[in-house]
C-alpha cells in the first residue's frame, strides 16, 4: 500500500494552506470558503435597515446591529443606507447595500475629544462557542470588509474585549484612494488575556474609525493586543476626512470568520437576515389605528395586553410606542406614555409572547378594550434588546 506523508497541501502561489495535517493523530483542518454559519457578523451586507434609511442619531439609528457613535462634533454626522454601484466591485461580487457616514459641517476644525466611527457588538457567547481558541497565539480570527472614502487617507480600526480586563487590537486600513472601493482584511491571534463568558453580554466590539481626536490617541502600537485605554486607543489620526464638510465613508460586506484567512462572504437572504437581526430589534408600523390588540385592565388602571413575537429576544426588551389609545364601545383614550414589558425580571429568554403595560388609559375590571395607534410611523411600537 502506498501513503503521501505531508504537513500541509498549498496551492502555486497561495499565501496559506488549504489543508494542514497534524503529525500527532493525523487529523487534518481545511480552510473553505463554502463553509455556511460561518460570519458572526450579522447584517454584514447591510441589507436590513429597520429603523430607516437615514439618522443623525447617536447610536443606532438606520441599519441593523451597526451603529454609528459621534461625540464633540459641531455638526451631527449622518448614517444612511445607500446603494452600492453597479460595475463596482463589490457590486460585481453580490453587494447592493452599503452602510455610509456623512460628515457634518465641523466648522472649529478637529477638536481634540471629537469623534465619529462605526461600531458593531457581538454577545459574548457567540465569541466563546465560535471554535476561536482565543487564549492561544497560534489560533486565529480574520475580519474582512470592504470600504470606501470621498478623502484620500488612511483609516484605523481597532477590536476590543469587554469582560475581564479589557484588551483591544487596533490596526490601519492602509492608504485608500478616493472614491475607490478597497479590501480591508486583518487576522487576529488568541491572547492568554482575553475572556469571553458563555452569556448573552456586549463583548467582542469592532470600531472602525472616520476620525478620532487626540484626547483618545497617542503612541497605541499597531498588530498587538494590549491592555485597553480610552486615551490611548490607536495612533493619533489625520483630521483630513473630519475637516471636509459632507465627506462620505461607507462599508459593506463585513465578515468575521474562524480561521487565518478571509473567506468569500458569506451572503444570507434577506428574510434569513432578517430574522437573525429581530433577536435584537423589533417593530411593528402604523398609521392611525393600525395595529390591534385585545387589553385587560393591569395595575393602577394600566391596559395591559400579551404581545407575540416572532422571534425571542436578546434579553428584556426595550418597549416605545410614540402614541396609543385603548377603545371601547365608541369611546377611546390617548396616552403618549411610555410602554414597559411587565415582570421583566420574570422575562423567560425562550418565550414568543411578552405582557406588556401601556400606561395612561383608565380601564376597567372584568372588561375586554382594544389597543391601537394613534400616529403615523413605520416604527409606531420597537421592541429592542441591542447591545
Amino acid at each position: 500500500m502506498s501513503e503521501i506523508k505531508v504537513n500541509s497541501i498549498k496551492g502555486v502561489g497561495a499565501s496559506a494552506a488549504a489543508i494542514t495535517v497534524n503529525n500527532t493523530d493525523g487529523t487534518c483542518t481545511a480552510n473553505l470558503t463554502n463553509r455556511t454559519n460561518k460570519n458572526l457578523i450579522l447584517n454584514g451586507a447591510f441589507l436590513i435597515s429597520q429603523r430607516g434609511t437615514s439618522s443623525t442619531a447617536n447610536g443606532y439609528g438606520s441599519v441593523d446591529r451597526f451603529r454609528v457613535q459621534h461625540s464633540a462634533t459641531d455638526e451631527a454626522p449622518t448614517q444612511s443606507q445607500v446603494d452600492v454601484a453597479s460595475g463596482t466591485t463589490p457590486y460585481s461580487l453580490g453587494f447592493r447595500k452599503a452602510f455610509r457616514i456623512t460628515n457634518g459641517n465641523q466648522t472649529s476644525g478637529a477638536g481634540t475629544g471629537d469623534k465619529i466611527k462605526y461600531e458593531h457588538y457581538l454577545e459574548v457567547q457567540d465569541i466563546a462557542n465560535s471554535g476561536w481558541n482565543y487564549t492561544s497565539a497560534s489560533s486565529f480570527i480574520t475580519l474582512s470588509y470592504w470600504i470606501k472614502s470621498s478623502v484620500a487617507q488612511n483609516f484605523y480600526g481597532v477590536v476590543r474585549t469587554r469582560q475581564g480586563t479589557s484588551y483591544s487590537y487596533a490596526y490601519e486600513t492602509g492608504s485608500l484612494s478616493a472614491n475607490t472601493w478597497t479590501k480591508v482584511t486583518k487576522t487576529f491571534p488568541g491572547n492568554a488575556n482575553l475572556q469571553f463568558d458563555n452569556d448573552t453580554a456586549k463583548n467582542f466590539q469592532t470600531d472602525i474609525y472616520a476620525f478620532m481626536g487626540s484626547d483618545l490617541t497617542g503612541s497605541k502600537t499597531l498588530n498587538e493586543w494590549s491592555a485597553y485605554s480610552s486615551s490611548n486607543q490607536t495612533p493619533d489620526q489625520t483630521s483630513t476626512w473630519y475637516t471636509t464638510n459632507d465627506a462620505t465613508l461607507e462599508i459593506t460586506g463585513v465578515q468575521l470568520e474562524v480561521g487565518s484567512v478571509a473567506t468569500d462572504f458569506e451572503h444570507r437572504s434577506f428574510g434569513q437576515e432578517l430574522q437573525l437581526c429581530k433577536r435584537y430589534f423589533q417593530k411593528m408600523g402604523g398609521s392611525a389605528d393600525h395595529y390591534f390588540f385585545g387589553i385587560s385592565r393591569g395595575e393602577n388602571a394600566t391596559a395591559r395586553t400579551g404581545l407575540f413575537i416572532p422571534v425571542p429576544m436578546r434579553a428584556a426588551p426595550t418597549v416605545v410606542c410614540g402614541n396609543h389609545r385603548a377603545f371601547k364601545d365608541g369611546v377611546n383614550s390617548s396616552s403618549t406614555s411610555t410602554p414597559s414589558l411587565y415582570a421583566p425580571s420574570d422575562w423567560v429568554s425562550e418565550s414568543s409572547m411578552y405582557t406588556v403595560d401601556f400606561p395612561g388609559h383608565s380601564v376597567s375590571h372584568n372588561l375586554i378594550y382594544h389597543m391601537m395607534s394613534n400616529g403615523t410611523s413605520s416604527t409606531a411600537l420597537t421592541l429592542s434588546s441591542e447591545l
